[in-house]
């Protein structure tokens, strides 16, 4: 099960020499090709393994999405290894190793130790620079290098099934489907309860989805324009799924009881939630993009506090249902934590590259954010091969499911 001896998560060149080193292992099966180049003039890499170009029941696994969520490279190395080891046959694997490579040279934590740790070097980018989240936000001409990439695969392979490698850092796993793959839930709530993995059932991310087991979230008909315009959507009529790990567990999202009262719930949150970005706001203003990296986590710190009015208002408002579990109210409460706590961090790393002087007082406040975080919900670190170990079992079971229901 163990994927890498130091636990560590991969870099996309490491990812890069493993891709490699399998190709040369494996050269009648397994193939390196650059899919296309980053907007700071990295290569993607893409790792096929028995690939087709558009044959029947192609796979297509996008790892790298999220720059602060980097258990996806590590997990497509490990899926690669065991479709080599499975012999062929079967469809064509196609692994996109790391979507943004320019991003995750900006998140900086391979092996974090701590809430602390991690967002000491943490960087997201604004959802216009995301991969996957661009065409909703940007019209096709204005779209990244990188999703033009990745769209470009998917009308190539047209495979049967798109999966998109993702990690939360604290709360539990769960998995959202643009259209239902029936018998999921039930492998992996099975490896989820074996690893010790929280499942969460009330995902913040999939609020007003339908759900057909616990855990598992499928995309309504009439979902948002948003999320019908990312590439999980493209032109194309496989089924995407979007698997999600933790990096810190939390079994608070995997609570089931109702909740005593999630307006009153809500409405503390809002506020706390509006309070602390207020704290931020004000450290920000006037803070030049002076320093490596500085720009992009400039832009980045804006867009995340920018997204916080929307979120308070909808916490406060009158869709706000009156009962709601308390696995669900968790989760929009390690939502809002972690909307103001990046924020502070990026912001963070700006100030301390520039000796700004109000560097020691916000260092302080992430320091206190993330140790109420930890303790608030009780955290405990889920090793890296425990993480690729769940994900890889559930994209495999996804794909088996999918083939049993078209057999």
């Amino acid at each position: 099960m163990t994927l890498l001896p130091d636990m560590r998560y991969p870099t996309p060149h490491e990812l890069a020499l493993a891709g490699r080193a399998l190709a040369e292992e494996h050269p009648g099966r397994v193939r390196m090709r650059q899919a296309g180049v980053s907007r700071g003039g990295k290569p993607l890499w893409l790792l096929s393994v028995d690939g087709r170009r558009g044959g029947p029941g192609e796979v297509l696994v996008v790892a790298g999405a999220h720059a602060n969520e980097p258990v996806g490279g590590a997990t497509a190395l490990d899926l690669a290894r065991r479709v080599i080891r499975a012999g062929g046959g079967g469809a064509g694997w196609h692994f996109l190793l790391c979507a943004d490579p320019d991003g995750a040279g900006l998140h900086r934590t391979p092996r974090p130790y701590s809430l602390l740790d991690y967002h000491r070097g943490f960087y997201r980018p604004p959802g216009p620079e995301q991969p996957e989240w661009a065409p909703s936000l940007l019209p096709p001409d204005r779209l990244p290098p990188e999703t033009r990439t990745l769209t470009a695969l998917l009308d190539e392979l047209r495979p049967a099934l798109q999966v998109s490698l993702h990690g939360t850092d604290l709360g539990g796993s769960w998995v959202q489907l643009t259209r239902d793959v029936p018998g999921l839930a039930e492998p992996f709530g099975k490896s989820a309860a074996e690893l010790r993995i929280p499942v969460e059932t009330g995902a913040s991310d999939a609020a007003g989805w339908g759900s057909p087991g616990p855990g598992i979230f499928v995309m309504p008909r009439d979902g948002s324009e948003d999320t019908r315009r990312s590439t999980w959507c493209h032109r194309h009529r496989g089924t995407t799924a979007i698997v999600e790990v933790p990096m810190w567990a939390s079994d608070l999202v995997d609570d089931p009881a109702p909740h005593p009262d999630p307006r009153g719930a809500l409405r503390l949150l809002a506020e706390r939630l509006t309070g602390e970005a207020a704290r931020v706001a004000g450290l920000r203003e006037g803070v030049p993009g002076d320093g490596p990296g500085a720009a992009a986590l400039l832009r980045a710190v804006d867009w995340t506090l920018g997204l916080i009015p929307d979120v308070a208002a909808a916490w406060t408002g009158p869709g706000v249902p009156a009962e709601a579990t308390t696995a669900s109210l968790g989760s929009l409460d390690a939502f809002g934590r972690r909307l103001t706590l990046r924020a502070a961090a990026m912001l963070l790393r700006v100030l301390r590259g520039q000796a700004h002087p109000a560097a020691p007082g916000l260092d302080r406040l992430v320091t206190g954010w993330c140790e109420e975080f930890s303790a608030r919900f009780r955290a405990r670190w889920v090793p890296v091969a425990t993480q690729v170990e769940h994900q890889s079992r559930t994209v495999l079971a996804a794909y088996r499911c999918l083939q049993t229901g078209q057999a």
